[in-house]
């Protein structure tokens, strides 16, 4: 895969829900699933699957498929590739309110589930006999985070890029920096480290995450820090912000020191920033191995305030997940190829072909082997045990925008009192989680 296939994915995994279906949009070719709603709990046929349009997961999607239908005559699977749009989450919400999406759609973004579910485009997996328990055996403890506010599973957790950070070896050699063991582990290291960059003129920042005001940028500066500054709290809990204490005023406080100090910019850069060595460090997930062979890059876990071993630090998730959508007929088959989908050898063979780290709470030591053969990926398996995701329900999106915009304002762009827009954002947000 390339750089601009990637980044276009990883856009696509991020984009905010569209608010209105446009008249095209309602149009969708009817899929192979059926449309109209409906459909028995245990019906038995024919369905349509949807599955990423990058090259890796198009691979994956392609093989599992045909694997399937080998041994299923009579319950043939169609796979495609997510139709072109704005966003996938876009055409996922046209499909549902045109009563034609396919039966699953492994292309499903944790943000966008509440209102999917709001829609009545999604299919309560809990009350599919075995199903919660099929979930929490195959991902443990992190699969709870992935229920609605009741308890219920509207999602199956599939796979996960927990984020660290990459740094350019061949930069901080040049700036004078030990490049196998770079001071970045307090944040009082990290900026110490970012000033010498700088200075030393090898980039022009020492990371530039996407100063923009979408809502999803929040997951890739704040939101991973705060996780390891917490152990691993949402910044919503029991629809209640928790970000608006010392830990939070810290995370950020330490994002306001990076712009301030011009070590990370307030103009985004059109391009790959990192690829081009225009920011000496980067905020990513497993993806960047395969995009970034031309780089000679190190990875070591976020920062805290204090410092924390790699083995103790929590991260953001950046997952991906499976939808069982209500427009399925024959649901008995969607729910048996969503099993067989996530089994231990179709893990296997999606971490094998995308790099992608599978929601399983075993999964260091069931796919040892493949760490083994390739070290690259070892980090981020231990990391994807311990990832922190978007607070649930349908609200999610309207809540991380309202942290976003006074993220940018206070931090980004050094308007006003920082800590007291994070008290602020969290009366806001506290009031939008109650909404219905």
């Amino acid at each position: 895969m390339n750089t601009k296939e990637v980044r276009s994915r990883s856009t696509s995994r991020r984009v905010m829900l569209g608010a209105i279906v446009t008249a095209g949009a309602l149009m969708l070719a009817a899929c192979g699933s059926g449309g109209g709603g409906g459909g028995s709990a245990d019906g038995h046929g024919d369905i349509t699957i949807w599955y990423s349009n990058n090259e890796q997961e198009v691979a994956w999607g392609k093989q599992m498929v045909a694997a399937w239908n080998a041994d299923h005559p009579k319950e043939q699977v169609k796979g495609q590739e997510i139709p072109a749009g704005k966003s996938s989450e876009e055409v996922i919400g046209a499909a549902i309110t045109a009563g034609n999406a396919p039966c699953l759609i492994y292309n499903t973004a944790p943000s966008a589930v509440g209102q999917f579910e709001k829609q009545g485009g999604l299919v309560d997996l809990s009350k599919i006999s075995g199903a919660a328990s099929y979930i929490e055996a195959r991902s443990g403890d992190v699969a709870k985070q992935y229920q609605n506010p009741e308890g219920d599973y509207f999602q199956m957790p599939w796979k996960s890029n927990p984020v660290v950070i990459f740094y350019n070896k061949d930069l901080f050699a040049k700036a004078g920096l030990d490049p196998d063991n770079p001071k970045l582990s307090t944040y009082a290291e990290f900026i110490d480290t970012s000033k010498k960059l700088v200075a030393a003129g090898v980039a022009p920042n020492a990371i530039l995450p996407a100063p923009t005001s979408e809502f999803f940028q929040t997951q890739f500066d704040f939101y991973p820090l705060y996780a390891a500054e917490t152990g691993g709290k949402q910044i919503v809990e029991d629809n209640k912000a928790t970000f608006a204490d010392q830990d939070g005023y810290d995370v950020a406080d330490f994002w306001a020191t990076l712009y301030r100090d011009k070590l990370a910019g307030q103009e985004r850069y059109q391009g790959d920033a990192f690829a081009d060595g225009k920011a000496a460090m980067a905020i990513v997930g497993p993806w960047a191995v395969a995009v970034y062979k031309n780089v000679n890059w190190g990875s070591v876990p976020v920062p805290t305030k204090d410092g924390t071993a790699a083995g103790d630090t929590w991260t953001f998730s950046d997952a991906k997940n499976i939808g069982l959508y209500s427009a399925c007929k024959h649901r008995g088959t969607a729910w048996d190829v969503l099993k067989f989908s996530t089994s231990k050898e179709q893990d296997g063979k999606l971490l094998e072909l995308t790099g992608q780290m599978p929601l399983r709470k075993d999964l260091q030591t069931e796919y040892a082997d493949y760490f083994t053969a390739n070290p690259a990926y070892k980090a981020f398996g231990d990391q994807a045990s311990r990832t922190v995701e978007v607070p649930p329900g349908p609200n999610t999106v309207e809540m991380l925008q309202a942290f976003r915009d006074a993220w940018s304002n206070a931090v980004i762009f050094g308007k006003g009192d920082v800590h007291k827009a994070l008290d602020d954002a969290a009366v806001k947000i506290d009031k939008i989680a109650k909404q219905p």
